[in-house]
């Protein structure tokens, strides 16, 4: 059997490239580098964005793992160039950013300059998550699955649109310059966003994530570590700018009975409704599903909050840098990726194997003892 899939990043904000390393692949995956240039320009766009994306064009190389596009078992590695690489030239960062890691890491390291901490920190390097995810997207597809993720709410205004399929998610985002399935708000979320810029501030949102096709069974109740749920969460929670996470109908499920919370199931083994968000137990249950993740405002503002000098004790405002001012639309792309990886990960913890054939035969026999067991229940329920 494979190794575990996982995967490492490596680079900074202004160093010479972004690095991502993934180990657990099976041997004879073919890698899609337009599918995964794509979702690398698709993290740089959305309304909202500043400067920097303007002057990057993320594009990766393969350095490792590939052999006549397909992998070769061994971890495959991937190269993003960082147009931008002066980080020797930059000034320290003395005047911490509140909500930023700069107070943090620079206690954390005894140092007054934060830069360092700044320069990894910084969610440029989340290009090199979302490459990695892509590929673990383009996975799942072979198997049917895929993870979308779009904007729902921007500064406390809500877009009520949902998908009913990944294809249908995919056409309505499509639409939308802030991925959101529902373009009819683009223009509200525009003008406030405009608004905020010309004062100097900042503008967060909501971002959800759903999973159609997905087997059930993913993930496991047997131990704490291993479920689903839980591993989402760290995922979608390391995202810079992510305070919260749900599942499912997520806090509302507080404020609701049991009757009208639960899902109930019906004969074929299907599902009257999908509060649960496609887990229950720590597992997939053949439903689509349903993540959302919160984020804040981003921490640099243009009319910087008060902070203090660790260089020289007084008090100040906050270091600025070229920043964006709304990443929401930017998050949604990071956070399919991440959910992705996640969700390829258990699909290989329960159907791995060294080679894509065969992970190919544990699926088909276990997509058919699936089925066996729904008309099961069909014909018993007659």
């Amino acid at each position: 059997m494979g190794l575990m899939l996982r995967y490492l990043t490596a680079g900074e904000s202004h160093g010479p490239c972004l690095l991502t390393i993934i180990e657990g692949l099976p041997y004879g995956l073919t890698v899609d580098l337009e599918f995964v240039n794509g979702e690398l320009r698709r993290r740089q766009g959305g309304y909202g964005r500043g400067a920097r994306m303007k002057m990057e064009q993320d594009r990766v190389e393969i350095q490792s793992g590939v052999r006549n596009s397909k992998t070769l078992g061994s971890p495959l590695t991937l190269r993003i160039a960082n147009n931008v690489h002066n980080s020797e030239e930059l000034p320290p960062i003395t005047k911490p950013r509140p909500g930023h890691a700069d107070l943090a890491g620079a206690i954390k390291f005894g140092t007054p300059d934060a830069r360092g901490v700044s320069e990894r920190s910084s969610a440029r390097e989340t290009s090199a998550r979302v490459a990695a995810g892509a590929v673990a997207n383009a996975f799942l597809g072979l198997f049917g699955a895929r993870a979308v993720g779009y904007v729902v709410e921007l500064g406390g205004i809500a877009a009520k649109a949902r998908a009913e399929s990944a294809e249908e998610a995919l056409r309505r985002r499509s639409a939308s310059e802030f991925y959101a399935l529902d373009s009819e708000q683009d223009a509200a979320w525009r003008a406030r966003i405009d608004e905020d810029r010309s004062e100097g501030d900042t503008l967060g949102g909501i971002f959800e994530v759903c999973a159609w096709g997905l087997p059930p069974g993913l993930g496991s109740h047997a131990g704490w570590e291993l479920k689903l749920d839980g591993a989402l969460a760290r995922a979608l929670m390391s995202v810079q700018t992510v305070k919260a996470v749900e599942t499912g109908l997520g806090i509302e499920a507080a404020r609701r009975r049991g009757s009208q919370m639960h899902d109930e199931i019906v004969a074929g083994l299907g599902r009257t409704r999908n509060n649960a968000g496609g887990i229950e137990g720590g597992m997939t249950n053949g439903q689509p599903l349903v993540v959302r993740a919160a984020c804040k405002p981003i921490a640099t503002l243009r009319q910087p909050l008060r902070s203090v000098d660790l260089a020289t004790g007084e008090e100040v405002r906050a270091a600025y840098e070229r920043s964006d001012v709304c990443v929401v639309p930017a998050a949604s792309v990071i956070g399919e990726a991440v959910v992705a990886f996640e969700l390829a990960r258990a699909f290989l913890d329960k159907f791995g194997g060294d080679t894509m054939e065969e992970v190919r035969e544990r699926f088909d026999v276990y997509a058919e003892r699936v089925a066996r067991l729904s008309r099961s229940a069909e014909a018993g329920s007659r």
